[in-house]
């Protein structure tokens, strides 16, 4: 029987992708507009290569660009590029839809309900609490926190023991194939694909790990019963057959 859903973040939850790119823009134009002597293409490409190379949690992207653009440390521009960012995510932050009516069917009928994702843990705590997610969930794992990330099993295998619950009880729901579903898989949980984001089309050399894939996140809801009642279906029989 299923007893816990743990769920990715980023683009599982929170529409992570799309707000990203939009402050990154957002940041640029800004930085543009109070004196940056780079044209818009420019700067966001430098920006894009820079981020691809230090990963999205470093904390200096802009003082890098500057430095990849030969030009001087100016607190002004990077101030600019900061608010810009900030005042977007604030601004623009949204749960997937479907998210919350999901998590509370799922709560009102008995499941555990966890989190596991990469990423900062101050970063990806301010999104679950700026969205009042935070009560929805029995735990919330974060791989920079707990010094492991997805798909190592480790990260896995820590959510299930602070949880409680054996890796055939409990299913992994996320956007990517490879941290996500392949991972949780290796373990022995079930898991179904999200197909969303910009991932909707990526990693899928590792489909074959995926138990279930959905297009929408309230699916899952389907899914989760129907496990269950496989389950009780097949638990019927064995007492029949006894």
């Amino acid at each position: 029987m299923i007893k816990a859903v743990f769920f990715d973040l980023d683009d599982t939850l929170v529409d992570t992708s799309r707000l990203a790119e939009m402050a990154r823009r957002n940041a640029i134009e800004n930085m543009v507009r109070h004196g940056l002597p780079v044209d818009f293409d420019t700067a966001y490409h430098e920006l894009l290569e820079l981020i691809n190379e230090y990963g999205s949690n470093f904390s200096r992207h802009f003082d890098y660009l500057l430095r990849r653009l030969d030009l001087p440390n100016n607190p002004k521009w990077i101030a600019a590029g900061v608010i810009a960012y900030h005042n977007t995510k604030f601004a623009y932050l949204k749960s997937v839809r479907g998210a919350r009516r999901v998590l509370l069917e799922l709560k009102k009928s008995g499941y555990k309900l966890g989190i596991i994702t990469d990423g900062d843990p101050i970063k990806q705590w301010e999104k679950v609490i700026r969205l009042e997610l935070d009560d929805y969930f029995d735990g919330v794992f974060i791989s920079d926190y707990l010094g492991v990330k997805k798909p190592h099993p480790k990260i896995f295998q820590k959510a299930l023991r602070k949880m409680g619950v054996e890796p055939g009880e409990a299913i992994m729901v996320g956007d990517r194939l490879y941290s996500d579903i392949y991972g949780a898989k290796q373990v022995g949980m079930k898991t179904a694909w999200f197909k969303y984001g910009k991932y909707a089309d990526r990693e899928l050399e590792y489909l074959e790990y995926a138990d279930f894939t959905v297009e929408r996140l309230e699916d899952v809801l389907d899914v989760v019963r129907g496990l269950n009642l496989e389950e009780e279906e097949r638990a019927d029989k064995e007492v029949h057959a006894g």
